[in-house]
C-alpha cells in the first residue's frame, strides 16, 4: 500500500470532447483528492482499436438536436484494426470539422479543435481535454507506453501490436495464434511471429491486473458499468469509488466557459 493516496480512473480515447462520463469521473477523483489528498493517475488505454469509442454526440445549441462527429480514417484496415495510438488524423480533417462545431459549442472549443495538429487520435484527443484544462495537475499513463508495457506484469489474456497489409494492427493473442475479429464469429488468422512485451496490451479482463501493476492505485473511481467487469478479486487492495452520476452520461462534456 502506497503511504499517501494513488486515486486512478480510466478510459479509452473517448472524442474531440470528452463524453460525460469521463468528466463525471475526473470529477470523482478532485472531490476524493480534496478529502484525503494524494495523486491522481490518469490511465489512457490508448491501445484500445474499436473506432467507436472516440465518437461523440453533440447538441444544437438552438434547436437541440443531436448530431454524432468522429475521426476520418485512412483506411479501412487502419480504421478497423489499428490501436487509437496509431490512427492516424487526416492533415486537413481538424479545419473542416471545426466549421461546422459552432453550431454545436461555443466558437473557442471549435477554435481549439481547428488548432490541434496532433498526429493520430490518441495524441488529438489528449491534447483536446489538456487544453479545455480538464487535465491540469493530473499525471497520465498511457498503455500504449513501451515503458508502461515493459514494467507491467504477464497477462494470459492479451492483444498484441503487429504489422499486417502495411498498418500496425491490435491482434488478439489466443491458443497461440494473432487473430483480427471480422464479426460474429468470423477472424483473420494473421502469420505466426515473436513479439515483445513491448507490443503487448491487455484485454478487457486482464486490464485491471496489469494497470495496477504499475500504477499502484489505492483508489479506482470507475462507472457503474466498468463496476460490473471488472475482477476485483484481482486487485483487492484497492478501495473502488464509483462515479458521480451525471445526466446523458454517453453525450460530450462542452460545459466550459473560455
Amino acid at each position: 500500500m502506497s503511504a499517501s493516496p494513488i486515486i486512478c480512473l480510466g478510459q479509452q480515447p473517448c472524442g474531440i470532447f470528452p463524453r460525460r462520463f469521463l468528466y463525471a469521473k475526473l470529477k470523482t477523483a478532485r472531490r476524493l483528492q480534496a478529502e484525503i489528498g494524494g495523486e491522481i493517475v490518469f490511465f489512457y488505454h490508448d491501445s484500445d482499436h474499436d473506432p467507436r469509442e472516440t465518437k461523440v454526440i453533440l447538441r444544437h445549441r438552438m434547436l437541440g438536436d443531436v448530431a454524432h462527429f468522429n475521426f476520418e480514417f485512412d483506411n479501412k484496415i487502419q480504421q478497423k484494426y489499428s490501436p487509437l495510438y496509431l490512427k492516424r488524423v487526416a492533415p486537413d480533417w481538424s479545419a473542416r470539422i471545426a466549421q461546422a462545431l459552432p453550431e454545436y459549442v461555443d466558437p473557442w472549443l471549435a477554435d481549439i479543435v481547428a488548432t490541434t495538429t496532433a498526429p493520430n487520435v490518441a495524441d488529438f484527443c489528449l491534447e483536446m481535454y489538456r487544453r479545455m484544462g480538464l487535465l491540469d495537475g493530473i499525471r497520465i499513463a498511457r498503455s500504449s507506453d513501451p515503458e508502461f508495457r515493459r514494467a507491467a506484469c504477464e497477462i494470459a489474456d492479451f492483444f498484441v501490436d503487429v504489422p499486417y497489409e502495411g498498418e500496425i494492427v491490435r491482434a488478439r493473442f489466443r491458443d497461440g495464434k494473432l487473430l483480427l475479429h471480422k464479426g460474429g464469429d468470423s477472424y483473420v488468422e494473421l502469420p505466426p511471429q515473436a513479439f515483445s512485451r513491448d507490443q503487448i496490451s491487455p484485454a478487457r479482463d486482464s486490464r485491471l491486473s496489469w494497470m495496477q501493476s504499475v500504477v499502484h492505485c489505492t483508489h479506482y473511481v470507475s462507472g457503474a458499468s466498468e463496476q460490473q467487469y471488472l475482477r476485483k478479486e484481482d486487485a483487492p487492495e484497492i478501495i473502488y469509488v464509483e462515479r458521480e452520476p451525471i445526466e446523458r452520461s454517453d453525450e460530450a462534456y462542452t460545459e466550459l466557459s473560455a
